[in-house]
């Protein structure tokens, strides 16, 4: 009986580099039965590699470093992250400002395409042919900020101003992008304005694939309207649509920075909208502070894929 036991232990204590072989060898047969497909996909994941992968790992790597591109790098450890929350005053008001903008614009922008992308698929061919490039366009417009910056300029040629002036509402023009009192909810409303883009096409492609014999299945089982046909057939049946969306809203509303910049300035008055991009391109852009900078941008790496894990979490519960 021991010397099963023996036996059994050793077969087991094998095992481990036994599957490791066995995976390895399957690998490599797959790569060499589908080699011609390797060989298409390889110039793409070279590049991805070379100018996404690597750069986020060496960035990863140069926040323990005091690096100025001009000198080699000094292993300083934590410092950078210690000097971010316990020095910086206006990183943790560029945190609050990028967290007021993920909750507002993130959430509200998803609901924003999911609501119009469902509305659209109702209508006919050409009418939600027009109207798909009609919502989508804000996205892809050139100069898209030209048009607020007319419209809330600060003098009294403004719209918005020569509308209140003209009314006797305001007795002078208002600085719409340079007073904290009015610089976040307008950067909030452009952003949402500009949300309507990518998410919006895949829930529109996601709708426009769904089986349609599935909603007759489903009024055989007890689906009476059509908010449950929304939440038991249609939900369900466009789960990669809804995080892929889920996924470019949030890397939208933690990376919202350029807006700030075209519309606040760099930095923005008494650094009321300045976000953690905003931050990122101070000290990477203009002071040249890499090592800090590569710092700022791993803690926003790491919001953002906590707030995935999450939202996935949230995603799998829909239908139940």
């Amino acid at each position: 009986m021991n010397k099963d036991l023996a036996v059994r232990g050793n077969v087991i204590s094998k095992r481990p580099d036994h599957f490791l072989r066995n995976r390895l060898e399957t690998g490599w047969k797959s790569v060499k039965k589908n080699r011609v497909a390797y060989l298409f996909a390889a110039p793409y994941m070279i590049l991805f590699f070379a100018f996404t992968a690597l750069p986020v790992i060496v960035s990863l790597g140069l926040g323990f470093f005091s690096f100025n591109l001009l000198e080699a790098p000094i292993f300083v450890g934590m410092d950078n992250y210690i000097r971010l929350f316990l020095g910086d005053d206006i990183f943790i008001k560029a945190i609050g400002n990028t967290f007021l903008l993920a909750v507002m614009v993130g959430p509200i922008g998803y609901l924003m395409c999911l609501v119009f992308a469902w509305l659209i698929n109702e209508l006919p061919k050409s009418l939600r042919t027009i109207l798909t490039l009609i919502f989508y366009a804000p996205s892809i417009s050139g100069n898209i900020y030209l048009v607020w910056g007319i419209f809330f300029n600060k003098d009294a040629y403004g719209y918005a101003n020569a509308l209140l002036l003209r009314y006797n509402i305001i007795s002078s023009p208002i600085l719409w992008f340079e007073n904290p009192q009015y610089m976040m909810p307008l950067v909030i409303v452009v952003a949402l304005w500009t949300s309507v883009g990518t998410s919006f096409l895949a829930f529109i492609a996601g709708l426009q694939g769904i089986d349609r014999t599935l909603y007759e299945a489903a009024a055989m089982d007890g689906v009476k309207n059509r908010w449950q046909e929304l939440w038991y057939v249609t939900l369900p049946s466009m789960k990669p649509q809804l995080m892929f969306g889920a996924v470019m809203s949030i890397t939208g509303a933690f990376g919202t920075g350029a807006i700030v910049t075209a519309l606040c300035g760099m930095p923005s008055t008494g650094y009321e909208a300045h976000t953690i991009v905003n931050h990122l391109e101070d000290y990477g852009s203009i002071r040249y502070e890499m090592g800090y900078a590569s710092a700022i941008a791993t803690i926003l790496f790491v919001i953002m894929i906590g707030t995935n894990k999450l939202v996935q979490k949230l995603l799998s519960k829909v239908g139940e």
